[in-house]
């Protein structure tokens, strides 16, 4: 969970995965606050476990600003860079939107259809 000056924010992640796929279920918010901490434990997983896939859950977001985009999109950048790709499903309304003003269109993944492009 991300913390600032001793104060719990809504920002979490857990990882599961096998077979080459990682997926990092987030949770809670995503603002400036929570953004840093989220991409630094998404990175050190990445690192850990080298995945061909990187799937970006956002079914328990409830909110996302801005920081979001740069969430993916420098998630995008770090598995171009190791040679995988990044899926991105569970997302609201409200994060479509976040994406559609900042011009961004992204392959959203299905649930279970870990292996299409």
């Amino acid at each position: 969970m991300a913390r600032r000056e001793g104060q719990a924010l809504a920002a979490t992640t857990t990882f599961y995965g096998a077979g080459g796929v990682l997926t990092a279920a987030l949770g809670g918010e995503i603002d400036h606050h929570t953004a840093a901490c989220l991409r630094t434990q998404i990175d050190e997983e990445i690192a850990r476990r080298m995945p061909q896939t990187l799937i970006l859950d956002f079914s328990g977001v409830g909110f996302m600003d801005s920081s979001g985009i740069g969430l993916i999109l420098s998630r995008c950048k770090r598995m171009q860079a190791i040679g995988g790709q990044l899926r991105v499903r569970g997302t609201s309304p409200q994060i479509d939107r976040v994406l559609a003003l900042a011009g961004i269109q992204v392959e959203k993944q299905e649930e279970n259809n870990y292996g299409s492009h």
